[in-house]
């Protein structure tokens, strides 16, 4: 079945790419019901899933392929990496639909989307080292496609590319990390629960922490946190609507998912050596995040920056858990759980805040401030929205984001009091969001303001069920953590060996 739910997206990508007499509307449709099949695809996976009693993996498939090098195509989910097919497929619905008002090119569009989601499913799903890099890389010549082919402005093509030279060379670092990982195996493997089971590099010095920095640059680029966020503003400032939402839902996870599913396992004493660096970068990158957010003077790049800030908490988070002496496992295992959670709630978030920003260049061509004002008299629908997307963002009891952030705090400061220096960075992101709405949506018009639609059907039905989701597991979370929580302490005991 998880091969299903991997593939269907690509076959639908090489149906639509072949088809070229293809209507547009069909094809935008064929977008949809893909997206939607794969949906229903999770929700059964979720319904059946259950928790192995040895904390490993279910749904495995494992077939031969490049016996030579000990790497096979193995598949399979745990707490960790089912919420985040989820995130994934509902991510990639919402922006099917959000697309069914596209005129540029849609044919070409909805089956380089349909590639780009099969690329991270099979990230979430590869239980092989090469399998994983695989996805993890082909992730970003479609994400490269996508910023130059339907990006906004003269800029598109030179943010395309400064997003693809960084992340590539991020990709670089991680398969040196990787091939490190294989050559101390013994016997020579890329199986990722071998390589958990083994922990390869265990005792080694020097050796394991020259992997695991190899490994750390290349999953933070992608992450990405400070330093190494440069090229995240101008490509979700130049991508699409649905490109934004899709790289900070989705793309962004692939990151942070790498630090719990390898870095923390296979490494546990190197990760415990670096602990304290990791919470640092943390810290900063919250703290960066949000301070450099409230500067913009444009809504997408004020967004992006927010991506930084609330990937920090990821980051502070799984660093906190490699805190092991003199800390309660009980404490550590709320910092992971958390750190799952907030992927999850931030996807959602801040999906529908791309989403949304889209509707002001759609109506306005424009991302500036300045431009807008008074937009809840015309526009109540999209005030509405918004300021519900804010308020979950800035972590208002009653969302995800709060959920997500309480646990990573208390978690987080359980294990190191020095997290603790995180916590103005919450204040900060609510200050921040209240000023962007009060600059949008209230005082004076804008220039642009006159005649602002308000969302369509189309805009209501992509953002939409992504806030009615951040309410749900903010209301009623326990279905999610009771996934999360089993595979977050599995985590935290092989970091402690």
């Amino acid at each position: 079945m998880l091969s299903v739910l991997v593939f269907l997206p690509l076959v639908g990508a090489a149906v639509l790419a072949a088809a070229r007499r293809l209507p547009d509307g069909v094809a935008r449709w064929t977008w949809v019901g893909i997206s939607v099949a794969d949906l229903g695809i999770v929700v059964g996976l979720w319904i059946a899933y259950r928790t192995p009693p040895d904390g490993g993996l279910a749904f495995v498939e494992q077939v031969r392929w490049l016996p030579s090098v000990g790497s096979s195509y193995h598949v399979g989910v745990d707490g960790l990496s089912l919420p985040l097919l989820a995130l994934t497929t509902v991510v990639f619905a919402a922006c099917a639909v959000y697309a069914l008002a596209e005129r540029t090119r849609p044919r070409t569009q909805a089956a380089l989307f349909c590639f780009l989601q099969t690329t991270c499913l099979g990230v979430f799903v590869a239980q092989d080292l090469i399998l994983f890099f695989l996805f993890f890389d082909l992730s970003i010549v479609a994400m490269y496609f996508v910023i130059a082919g339907w990006g906004h402005g003269v800029t598109a093509a030179r943010s395309a590319l400064k997003f693809f030279l960084y992340t590539f060379f991020g990709s670089l670092a991680l398969l040196v990390g990787f091939i490190g990982l294989y050559l101390a195996a013994d016997p020579h493997t890329f199986d990722i629960p071998a390589l958990i089971a083994a922990a390869p590099l265990q005792g080694s010095g020097a050796v394991g922490g020259l992997v695991l920095a190899a490994v750390l640059v290349g999953l933070a680029v992608k992450t990405p946190t400070f330093p190494f966020h440069t090229w995240l503003p101008p490509a979700h400032t130049d991508a699409p609507a649905i490109g934004s939402a899709v790289l900070a839902g989705v793309l962004l996870k692939l990151g942070t998912y790498g630090f719990v599913r390898i870095a923390m396992p296979m490494l546990p004493d190197a990760w415990r050596a670096w602990a304290g660096v990791v919470v640092a970068v943390g810290v900063v990158s919250v703290l960066y995040g949000a301070l450099v957010a409230l500067a913009q003077s444009n809504v997408k790049r004020m967004i992006a920056y927010t991506s930084v800030n609330h990937m920090g908490y990821v980051v502070l988070a799984v660093g906190a858990a490699g805190v092991v002496t003199g800390t309660d496992a009980a404490a550590r295992q709320v910092a992971v759980s958390g750190a799952v959670t907030q992927m999850v709630s931030h996807g959602l978030i801040t999906g529908a805040l791309f989403l949304l920003a889209g509707v002001l260049h759609r109506r306005a061509g424009s991302y500036e401030f300045a431009d807008f004002g008074g937009l809840a008299g015309p526009a109540p629908r999209f005030a509405g929205f918004l300021a519900v997307a804010a308020f979950a963002s800035l972590g208002l009891p009653g969302f995800s984001g709060f959920i997500a952030e309480f646990q990573v705090f208390t978690g987080s400061i359980g294990a190191t009091g020095w997290a603790a220096l995180a916590l103005p960075g919450i204040l900060i992101t609510a200050a921040l969001f209240l000023r962007a709405i009060q600059r949008l949506l209230t005082g004076a018009p804008g220039p642009k303001s006159a005649g602002f639609a308000d969302l369509r059907p189309v805009e209501l039905l992509s953002a939409g069920p992504l806030l009615v989701l951040a309410v749900v597991i903010g209301i009623v979370p326990r279905f999610l953590l009771e996934v999360i929580e089993p595979a977050a302490d599995v985590v935290v005991s092989l970091v402690g060996r």
